[in-house]
């Protein structure tokens, strides 16, 4: 039920919203901090995954020279410098392995050293780890060595001092975790071997090491043997000067099929010209305690912690990315299915309806301190064309004048009566007792009707199995920004689904602004039911239950006024969302009843209402959370061309409803910026509503301004094409 602007309303209501900002309820802080766990969880996932590889080879100036160049790789700082305790290598080779785990190459990797006997080295990427803890449990298993290869593979040298640290304290946390050892050897990504090592990278490796970690560089990139092909690797991969070293191999960030087939004709080859192949520790004489030295407990729970922080991270944003998917398929399915159904009916409804059935009807205006619109309203219906008409005016506990204002237009045919405030549902009782006519016509009291909006309204009622019909509400208020995005709201989503639901016969909703009822359907279900804020749903539901058909015409035109403010919106759209969560649990049972009348409303109205009006507005918000995570951590365009491509098909929904419903195209100018304001501001309410309804919140009935500006456009003939 609406209300009058009043002035001094305004200001507390203003007043109330600030009060209400400044001290949310307890399901807005849940929100709050729910939203803000999710944001934090994908931004996190969006660190781990998508910003490998992101970092440089830095900016070092080449010509300042290698000072490690022809140094062992094996390194421990000594200052802001880096010097080798590595003895000579003979001819022993460590096998390392960066980049990694990858699921797809380590194993096959592990499955050659495992088969020639051979110890190697794994480079892990802390936020590859975290994705693959059973990978590292594996190779921890096969007793091969774990170091530390920085968390997303960022180089080392540059950027600031904070995150190079956090590069490689959170991989020592995720290995801890999972292994429950720390890795003491590091490999610097991009500055592997000596000759790459510019004095600047020394000396932020030298402080990254500090008197705990040892640097490891390596002698060998296989990529140099593997680069001329498979067949060419037994040729070149021969350490020159008979001398053995560190050999770096690749098992993560890419295709490492190479690595695999290099290492099957590499190790046969070395091992017949005298190599040996040992553990890193081995080169340094280290025990395995002290290559990789046990965390204490704390430690390994902290690290169990993060772990758990990482893989819900990757966890939530994979369920995430299946729920967009399928809200993707649902809004398509939902378009298609809709606009099908909606032209089956305009086939149906071709012809204009004649206006030959003509039963006895009674127009009950329920009204609440209507002042501002009461007397337009009455007029339009005392003005339509339509012989013997009865219009009954209940004033329930009007204190702004609404009653007198009725009274003082002494139009016959109009008849007055008062009530204590009761609410709405008491109201349209009240006004339903006290007429006798066949026909019930319900109308909001801000609401304009056409001279032959009545007529067109019953003739459906000719149809004795019709119990209720539902009119075409127009926004009569669509100059503003606002406005025009509630316009373009009725006419591609409520009208539509009208459409829909007249085929599937299974209409849950006669609109309070125009419907007509049978008065012995409205008898036979009880009245008007005052158990939720959707009277109208509610009522709805009820006779389609009872078997009764619910029908639409477009032909049968109400003007009414929306909100012209968010907070008038908020506040309407909240009492709607709530009353249609309370009809929907109320008539819950038809969706197990084996009623067929039940079944129709409980197998179709209530699933899609339940599906599109409650569920998908609840989870809409993540497109748009994925949209920023995708324009920050992935290509833009792909994201770019998704939104695109949802406007488009957005824009031929409303073409195709705007031509049904005879509308000018020329509002749909502003369909691109409902994306950005409106639809958010309607996901909200239904969450917060949602939430209300969860926990138990009572609502009730909200006043909402009105400014009687509703000035109906000149009628224009739906298409029946």
């Amino acid at each position: 039920m609406t209300s009058a602007a009043d002035p001094s309303e305004r200001p507390r209501s203003v007043a109330a919203l600030r009060s209400r900002l400044r001290n949310p309820p307890g399901h807005w802080k849940l929100l709050g901090v729910c939203l803000v766990l999710l944001g934090a969880l994908i931004a996190f996932q969006g660190f781990c995954t998508h910003t490998i590889g992101a970092g440089t080879e830095g900016s070092a100036d080449l010509q300042a020279g290698a000072p490690l160049n022809g140094s062992p790789p094996l390194l421990v700082a000594q200052g802001d410098r880096l010097r080798s305790p590595q003895p000579d290598p003979g001819k022993r080779i460590a096998l390392t392995f960066d980049d990694g785990p990858s699921a797809q190459w380590t194993p096959k990797i592990l499955d050659v050293l495992r088969r020639e006997r051979v110890p190697g080295t794994f480079f892990m990427v802390g936020s590859q780890a975290a994705r693959h803890p059973s990978l590292v449990r594996d190779v921890e298993r096969a007793g091969e060595e774990i170091g530390n290869h920085t968390f997303t593979h960022a180089g080392m040298s540059t950027g600031p001092g904070w995150l190079r640290r956090a590069e490689v304290e959170l991989t020592e946390a995720v290995l801890v975790g999972i292994t429950g050892y720390y890795p003491r050897f590091i490999r610097p990504p991009y500055s592997a071997t000596s000759d790459a090592v510019t004095p600047s990278d020394e000396r932020a490796l030298a402080k990254a090491a500090g008197k705990r970690y040892i640097i490891v560089l390596a002698d060998y990139d296989s990529n140099d043997w593997t680069r001329p092909g498979v067949a060419k690797i037994v040729r070149n991969a021969t350490p020159p000067a008979g001398r053995g070293g560190v050999i770096m191999f690749h098992d993560g960030g890419g295709d490492r099929s190479q690595t695999v087939a290099a290492l099957t004709l590499i190790i046969p080859k070395l091992r017949a010209q005298g190599y040996s192949f040992v553990a890193l520790r081995d080169m340094l004489g280290l025990t395995r305690a002290e290559a990789e030295p046990p965390a204490p407990w704390l430690d390994r729970a902290r690290g169990t912690v993060f772990l758990w922080a990482v893989e819900m991270a990757f966890w939530v944003t994979s369920a995430l990315g299946w729920i967009i998917l399928a809200i993707g398929i649902l809004v398509v399915a939902r378009a298609l299915f809709v606009l099908v159904l909606a032209g089956v009916q305009v086939r149906r409804t071709r012809s204009r309806p004649s206006v030959n059935f003509q039963p006895s009807v009674a127009v009950i205006v329920p009204a609440y301190n209507e002042a501002v619109g009461i007397e337009r309203t009455v007029r339009s219906l005392i003005g339509a064309d339509y012989p013997g008409l009865e219009v009954v005016v209940v004033d329930d506990g009007s204190t702004d004048g609404t009653g007198k204002l009725v009274e003082a237009l002494e139009l016959p045919g109009v008849s007055l009566i008062r009530q204590a405030n009761g609410g709405k549902a008491a109201a349209l009782n009240t006004g339903v007792l006290a007429t006798e006519a066949e026909v019930v016509v319900m109308v909001d009291g801000d609401t304009v009707f056409e001279p032959n909006t009545i007529a067109n309204l019953v003739q459906p009622l000719a149809d004795p199995i019709v119990g209720a019909v539902s009119g075409n509400t127009k926004v009569g208020n669509r100059g503003g920004l606002i406005g025009r995005w509630q316009h373009i709201e009725y006419v591609m989503g409520f009208n539509l689904d009208r459409r829909m639901y007249e085929v599937l016969q299974c209409t849950p909703t006669v609109p309070g602004a125009i419907g007509a009822f049978r008065r012995s359907v409205l008898i036979e279900v009880g009245g008007v039911s005052s158990d939720t804020l959707a009277e109208d749903t509610d009522l709805t539901l009820s006779i389609g239950r009872r078997g009764h058909r619910v029908l639409y015409t477009e032909y049968a035109r109400a003007w009414t006024e929306a909100p012209s403010t968010l907070s008038g919106l908020w506040r309407q759209r909240y009492r709607w969302s709530f009353g249609t969560t309370q009809a929907v649990w109320k008539h819950k049972g038809a969706m197990v009843s084996r009623n067929r009348n039940d079944r129709r409303i409980g197998l179709r109205a209530l699933p899609y209402m339940i599906c599109f009006q409650i569920i998908l507005p609840l989870v809409a918000p993540m497109i748009d959370l994925f949209a920023l995570y995708g324009l920050i951590f992935n290509d833009a365009l792909p994201v770019l061309a998704f939104w695109l491509g949802f406007n488009l098909l957005q824009l031929v929904i409303a073409v195709i409803a705007f031509r049904l419903d005879g509308e000018s195209l020329r509002p749909l100018w502003a369909l691109p910026l409902q994306q950005f304001v409106y639809r958010q501001l309607m996901y909200l309410v239904i969450i917060e509503s949602t939430i209300s309804a969860l926990v138990g919140a009572r609502a009730s009935w909200k006043t909402t301004p009105r400014t009687g500006d509703v000035e109906p456009p000149p009628a224009v003939e739906p298409s029946p094409a």
